[in-house]
């Protein structure tokens, strides 16, 4: 079993301090954020672990897997919305814990741990319900460069351009997200000269 080199005190994704902390230190917040990072902003995607937190009054993957799925929906719906699709993320969350729970015996963090190797890692990451290559090679990013995890192989699979593992700080995270929208709108741009 594989232990971080780094302790951190919070990830700074969120701007709100409890939400920051919790995504250093309760793996399954930080999957739980990458897993609603979709069609809202960063910071309301990785907030979300701490908000369903607060409601549910924990974050056990076990117990967010046995919900009911209307009351896990109801959750979510709850003012103001965990996502922009708060039925639809309900249901990939608890799918996400259901994962955790029957794979990886309730710990989140045997993800990488108990991984052989970076390519181990790679495959375990992209078994997750939800998680494509962007967030796969994300996760990869952070687990490496935020927590110091040593793999035999990791280096390899973990992504040579900048990732949201190079922000470390809320400055870092502003001048990641700039570079971010310059770059889509880049393709964008090359997308649409294309069509035309």
């Amino acid at each position: 079993m594989r232990a971080m080199k780094t302790m951190l005190e919070r990830l700074p994704y969120t701007g709100i301090d409890g939400a920051d902390r919790l995504l250093a230190r309760e793996p399954l917040a930080l999957l739980i954020g990458l897993a609603l990072d979709q069609q809202v902003t960063l910071q309301k995607a990785f907030s979300g672990p701490w908000d369903l937190s607060q409601r549910l009054g924990h974050l056990d993957a076990a117990r967010i897997a046995a919900m009911d799925p209307a009351e896990l929906d109801e959750v979510f719906r709850r003012r103001p919305a965990l996502h922009r699709f708060p039925g639809s993320m309900a249901g990939k969350v608890q799918a996400l814990c259901t994962v955790v729970r029957d794979e990886y015996a309730n710990d989140p963090a045997s993800l990488w741990t108990e991984a052989r190797d970076g390519r181990d890692l790679e495959q375990r990451i992209g078994g997750l319900p939800g998680f494509g290559p962007m967030k796969v090679r994300t996760l990869l990013a952070i687990l490496y460069k935020r927590f110091g995890l040593e793999l035999p192989g990791l280096a390899d699979v973990v992504p040579d351009y900048p990732t949201l593992a190079d922000a470390d700080s809320p400055e870092a995270l502003a001048r990641y997200q700039e570079m971010k929208r310059a770059h889509k709108a880049e393709l964008k741009a090359k997308s649409d000269t294309f069509q035309a």
